[in-house]
């Protein structure tokens, strides 16, 4: 039972790891995962224990990677072989429960800020990169060397953006090279002039330019897994990205192209989808993933104000990693909205698995807030915290007597006409002339307390005084394969 609600201590240590990766030579390890730069680190900071965070797939190398670093550095080091939500999320509480001074992260990362002040350093790893493939396969996608477009890639890939610009450069005039957007160290200034930040990188535009002017070339990728559902940062991009640019992605390994335009259509309309499932929603889950990024409290205060604005009822939910047997015990849930980071949210689901849609906060936005843009004009935000006061994404909610609430409203999915919010309708002088007067016996309920009585199972009944009153007696002893009152044969 407790399994189905949260996940038990025990889980974490049954749990097999995910399929491990090839280990790294020993020669290898100092470039593979920068120790040199590690190690300044560490040295700068004079920390005496550190924490050491690693995917599954690079569990194998852990200890070696441990191993030299006490080496090099004479500090304690600690391994973080599991994480509370994903891998890409720094795991600063369980580096503090470890007693730790710093984080050291290694391979792909959200680049979220962190919620606790505790200094952080990411490897994102150095893959292997063709460049001269790479030059070929960007000439033949941009035949116009006037054209803008803009070089981005997987984290492990950033490494060589540069190196390819250098060498595209002589003959395009307009191309823009994105970097990780690492978190600021805790007391930093930020740059200035400060480059724009989008989808977890940096780019510096040349003053009057915008993002959405650029054409793509994603270099990422492997031909041995060509879905490219399984990569939730690509994802992340193509949904972000302006939808009349060109997107191309590139193999590193191979230089083989792919025009990821309808991808990113069929992404987009199943974003549109569960907009819709999110208005005909009338009891929304918010589900409370990971706790390591900044501004969740934040965040989920406006998730709330926005489902009650909405005239929807929400409630909050805290399971740890959701699972369709976590889930399932909560029927009267119409849409789940899963507040976590940016590749969190987008992070690829078994089809059929879940019986209610998981939404990502900015697709509750665009189903509770009139004032949002319609589709095509409205970005698509992969990160909860472009939704608050500050951010230039921001859009307030109307004030209620707007003509927004008022606007008619269809269902796509049903087909049926949306009603303006319960608030609204209440409020409206005009309509309380023609309502009878309610009976007093009525009370309202909320929808999981409707959701409840229609069910033909309620639970246990007490029965108050329809069971006679009798002595306790003895029960059985024993255990259930053998109670003491029963024969051996």
């Amino acid at each position: 039972m407790e399994s189905m609600f949260s996940s038990p201590a025990e889980a974490a240590l049954q749990r097999e790891a995910g399929v491990p990766g090839l280990l790294t030579p020993l020669p290898d390890l100092d470039r593979v995962y920068e120790l040199e730069r590690v190690a300044g680190f560490i040295r700068d900071l004079g920390c005496e224990r550190v924490a050491l965070q690693f995917p599954d797939q690079l569990l194998g190398d852990a200890v070696a990677v441990a191993a030299r670093l006490e080496e090099t550095t004479g500090s304690k080091m600690f391994i973080l072989g599991d994480t509370a939500y994903g891998s890409c999320c720094m795991d600063v509480l369980g580096a503090e429960q470890a007693g730790a001074q710093a984080l050291i992260h290694f391979g792909p990362a959200c680049l979220s800020p962190p919620a606790r002040p505790l200094p952080v350093a990411f490897v994102l790893g150095q893959r292997s990169v063709a460049l001269e493939l790479c030059v070929k396969a960007f000439e033949a996608q941009n035949p116009d060397p006037k054209a803008p477009v803009a070089l981005l890639s997987e984290p492990a890939c950033a490494h060589a953006l540069e190196v390819l610009a250098t060498l595209l450069r002589p003959r395009y005039l307009d191309l823009l090279v994105s970097s990780p957007a690492f978190p600021l160290p805790v007391g930093s200034l930020s740059p200035e002039p400060k480059p724009l930040e989008r989808f977890g990188r940096y780019f510096s535009l040349a003053p009057g330019r915008r993002l959405e002017e650029y054409g793509a070339f994603y270099v990422g990728g492997s031909e041995a897994s060509p879905d490219p559902d399984l990569d939730p940062d690509l994802s992340r991009l193509l949904l972000g990205w302006a939808p009349g640019r060109p997107f191309f992605s590139c193999c590193p390994d191979t230089g083989k192209t792919q025009d990821e335009g309808a991808r990113a259509g069929r992404l987009r309309a199943r974003r549109r989808y569960l907009v819709e499932r999110a208005r005909d929603a009338h009891v929304v889950g918010l589900l409370a993933g990971t706790l390591g990024v900044a501004q969740h409290r934040e965040a989920l205060a406006h998730l709330r104000n926005l489902t009650q604005a909405a005239g929807k009822r929400s409630y909050v939910l805290a399971l740890g990693r959701p699972t369709p047997a976590k889930l399932a015990n909560f029927p009267e849930v119409d849409v789940f909205v899963l507040l976590a980071c940016p590749l969190g949210a987008l992070a690829p689901q078994l089809s059929g698995s879940f019986f209610r849609p998981i939404l990502a906060p900015c697709e509750l936005e665009a189903a509770c807030n009139p004032a949002w843009p319609p589709p095509g004009l409205a970005p698509h935000l992969t990160h909860y915290a472009d939704l608050l006061p500050g951010s230039p994404f921001h859009v307030p909610l109307p004030p209620p007597e707007s003509e927004l609430w008022e606007t008619p409203d269809v269902s796509l999915i049903t087909g049926d006409l949306r009603p303006p919010p319960a608030w609204k309708s209440s409020n409206d002088s005009g309509s309380l002339a023609l309502t009878p007067r309610p009976q007093l016996e009525l009370a309202e309920s909320s929808p999981a307390a409707s959701f409840l009585s229609s069910r033909s199972w309620q639970g246990l009944e007490p029965c108050l005084g329809q069971t006679p009153v009798t002595e306790a007696v003895s029960g059985r002893r024993g255990i259930a394969i053998a109670y003491e009152d029963e024969g051996s044969g």
